[in-house]
């Protein structure tokens, strides 16, 4: 498959340079690394910030802005950065208010952003995060949750820098992160493979006419691969697995995130975001909020996923309608 870029081994870094200068009334790169800012002051604020491997745009750079995130740092190409270049963001962004992180639950971002955070902790800087887990699906064997940060993650993004920018504490930011991300719940299914630029081969295998469901964001393997058949199906197979993981009942309120996966058209996206509410319809669930669109993706990858969040308190949906900056809500 061909790819629009130069040297791969420059890509990440050439991306950074091309969002800087397209987003810079909203954003600044902090030059010599993987960071971006927002220009919007932020004294007197908690910072909230977020990152991992890079091959997710518009996820997390696309989210800087008032009203959710204060920055992000990514690394290679599905490879967290460093914890010393994540340290140096909380550095940058501590106003005194405290830094609060959110970050995806795979093992190798756990890694970097807790040696990071005890940076912070050795230099006196009040830090918090959230551990995003909102992926539901299943190993293969059909027995062992995964719990991975998906798109989901972006539930979080934009309710705890709504908190932030209300002049929540820290403290008051982690007690709400750790009731929202108890919250959210995503699953997936991809229609192609993902071809990696960097080892130019694709992650895993699909024929044609197949699909495998409960995808990972870096190509991971899903819990079921069968013949595709049509949208609706596809709706009912996620819709199923969310309802029961919910025990969702008529007249619940939830927030319903469609998130294209990568090369999925839009009529395609808008075809299955209205079989989803169709079939959310008949079970008397209150869709009070909806997003579809590229929130967090896997490069090329063809697929979509689709994450559910029960509107357990008003302010959750006030949030969730408040404006913000940044470019990719």
């Amino acid at each position: 498959m061909k790819k629009i870029i130069n040297d791969p081994k420059n890509v990440v870094n050439e991306m950074l340079d091309g969002l800087a200068y397209v987003h810079s009334d909203l954003v600044k790169r902090v030059e010599g690394f993987s960071i971006i800012q927002r220009t919007a002051d932020k004294s007197g604020k908690v910072a909230i910030i977020s990152g991992g491997g890079s091959g997710h745009e518009p996820a997390h750079f696309g989210f800087i802005g008032q009203g959710m995130l204060s920055g992000a740092i990514c690394g290679p190409i599905f490879i967290p950065p460093k914890a010393e270049d994540i340290f140096k963001l909380i550095r940058f962004l501590d106003k005194g208010n405290g830094v609060f992180i959110i970050i995806k639950n795979f093992e190798a971002d756990l890694k970097e952003f807790s040696k990071a955070i005890q940076m912070a902790k050795n230099e006196n800087i009040k830090v918090a995060y959230i551990i995003s887990h909102d992926d539901v699906s299943v190993d293969k064997n059909g027995f062992t949750p995964r719990h991975r940060g998906v798109a989901g993650t972006i539930f979080l993004h934009k309710l705890l820098g709504y908190l932030s920018q209300k002049g929540a504490t820290i403290e008051e930011i982690e007690k709400s992160a750790l009731s929202i991300s108890a919250n959210i719940a995503t699953l997936g299914v991809a229609t192609s493979s993902v071809l990696n630029p960097i080892t130019k081969k694709n992650m895993f295998q699909l024929d044609d006419d197949q699909i495998s469901y409960g995808i990972g964001i870096h190509g991971e393997s899903g819990y079921k691969t069968e013949n595709i058949h049509s949208s609706e199906l596809l709706a009912n197979e996620l819709i199923n697995k969310l309802h029961i993981h919910f025990k969702c009942k008529k007249g619940d309120r939830f927030a319903l995130l469609i998130n294209n996966l990568g090369a999925t058209s839009k009529l395609e996206e808008l075809v299955f975001t209205n079989d989803i509410l169709q079939l959310l319809d008949l079970e008397g669930v209150k869709v009070k909020f909806v997003k579809t669109g590229h929130y967090m993706n896997c490069l090329n990858m063809g697929g979509l996923s689709v994450t559910l969040m029960p509107i357990k308190e008003d302010w959750w949906l006030e949030a969730l309608e408040a404006p913000t900056l940044a470019p990719s809500w």
